[in-house]
């Protein structure tokens, strides 16, 4: 005795829905991949390529009711803008933020800035900088 197949003869009824299912998964997942590799690719371009000034904080020096931070900004030529700093407490709280603008040719400023502050901070921190 033998088994009867329970397979289709081949070529008789066509490509099976399975293979169509899988072509256009296919054709699906690389089509919304492109989308999604040029999305990644027009943000980066404009956060890094179009950012006209950015700002590194090298040092700070905390007295009783300020902070003096000495910070590094790099921008564009004649490009304008500011840079944010804080500064905490020991507790985590806030007690001075303020933003310093930058403008000018240069397109490399070293300066040293004083964060006045409410109570005596423990920290500096750069938040941003930001082109105008």
């Amino acid at each position: 005795m033998s088994t009867a197949s329970t397979r289709p003869p081949e070529g008789r009824y066509g490509r099976s829905s399975d293979a169509r299912a899988d072509r256009t998964l296919k054709v699906t997942g690389a089509v919304l991949g492109a989308l999604l590799l040029a999305l990644i690719g027009y943000f980066g371009y404009h956060y890094v390529g179009q950012n006209k000034i950015s700002g590194e904080l090298i040092t700070f020096q905390v007295a009783d009711d300020s902070v003096r931070v000495h910070l590094e900004v790099r921008k564009d030529a004649g490009a304008s803008g500011y840079c944010t700093v804080r500064s905490q407490a020991e507790d985590g709280d806030e007690v001075g933020r303020a933003d310093f603008r930058f403008s000018g040719p240069d397109t490399r400023i070293d300066q040293v800035v004083t964060l006045r502050t409410t109570s005596r901070g423990t920290t500096a921190e750069l938040l941003g900088c930001h082109a105008d």
